[in-house]
């Protein structure tokens, strides 16, 4: 096997082995990586609203708002309008949210970090830099790497690259 494939079929382990932990995360918790993250981010700051929320995790306000009715559906967690102001909705956590999130798998970039704070800084150093560069090579390096993918969001981007190498 060639260098170039050895590397792809270490690309494709790495994004399989993604995809196993949101599959176990799903099973186990009922919940998905993005629902995770704004759960996490909800027991984080009480009262938190949707807009806050979108721009602690880095994703649009949409987006937020999407996975929050999933989450109120499944009871994880319950809006509230405040009386002062009746704009203002304060998000929290109910107590099956909180028993979800008790019961969620550690997420890999946890464990990851584990890891990969035990390296030695060369280490660490030659990794990044060596992703990075990969991330280069497959014309990566300008796309959005927020938590959660927005095909819309990709297809846009792609077009804009389309048109620049035009």
């Amino acid at each position: 096997m060639e260098r170039h494939e050895e590397l792809f079929v270490s690309i494709r382990k790495i994004i399989r082995a993604i995809d196993i932990r949101s599959r176990k995360l799903s099973k186990e918790a009922g919940v998905t990586g993005p629902q995770l993250i704004i759960l996490q981010e909800l027991a984080r700051i009480k009262g938190v609203t949707a807009k806050e929320v979108s721009t602690q995790v880095n994703l649009s306000q949409a987006t937020v708002t999407n996975i929050l009715d999933r989450l109120e559906s499944k009871h994880f967690i319950k809006r509230v309008r405040s009386e002062s102001d009746r704009r203002r909705v304060a998000l929290f956590l109910t107590d099956e949210g909180k028993e979800a999130l008790l019961n969620a798998p550690q997420p890999i970039e946890e464990s990851f970090v584990e890891t990969f704070s035990a390296l030695k800084d060369w280490e660490q150093f030659q990794l990044l830099s060596s992703v990075e560069r990969i991330a280069e090579m497959m014309g990566a390096s300008g796309i959005d790497a927020a938590p959660v993918l927005n095909l819309g969001d990709l297809d846009s981007h792609n077009q804009a690259q389309d048109n620049k190498n035009d």
